[in-house]
């Protein structure tokens, strides 16, 4: 790869309207474009070194660490790479949504599992469309049964 194609492949990185962010081994964030800023509320500035606490509900947190740090050990996810995990989130002023993520493990220096890399999509109206709609298909069964 030349370097214009770095640069172009960093830029893109960068302003991608999907969210990227790459934390460390302890889950600490390294990375967080632009998208993250959007979907997530907090500048980059405010999310790089912190815990990935920020953005994982309270009630999600111990799942979440124990799943991640297996992973980190044995150097694999259980996840592939067609796997899109859909989560609740939190944003920077308290309030909930529901994200897409896929996941990657990131190589350190000496061939291990490093890193861990997520792309992530906001998907809270479209969660919001699809309660709606399963909410009608039942109130639209209940009346067909009761005729």
């Amino acid at each position: 790869m030349t370097v214009p194609h770095l640069e172009l492949l960093a830029h893109m990185t960068i302003h991608a309207p999907d969210g990227i962010v790459i934390v460390d081994s302890e889950g600490l964030i390294l990375f967080w474009n632009s998208g993250s800023e959007r979907i997530f509320g907090w500048k980059e500035n405010e999310a790089v070194g912190q815990s990935l606490d920020l953005i994982i509900p309270e009630r999600h947190r111990g799942p979440h660490w124990n799943g991640f740090h297996a992973a980190m050990a044995k150097g694999t996810t259980r996840y592939g790479a067609s796997d899109l995990l859909t989560v609740p989130a939190l944003k920077a002023d308290g309030s909930s949504l529901s994200i897409e993520f896929s996941v990657c493990l990131l190589p350190d220096p000496q061939g291990g599992a490093g890193h861990v890399g997520a792309v992530i999509r906001d998907v809270t109206a479209r969660r919001a469309q699809e309660k709606e709609l399963r909410r009608r298909l039942a109130d639209a069964n209940v009346r067909a049964t009761s005729v």
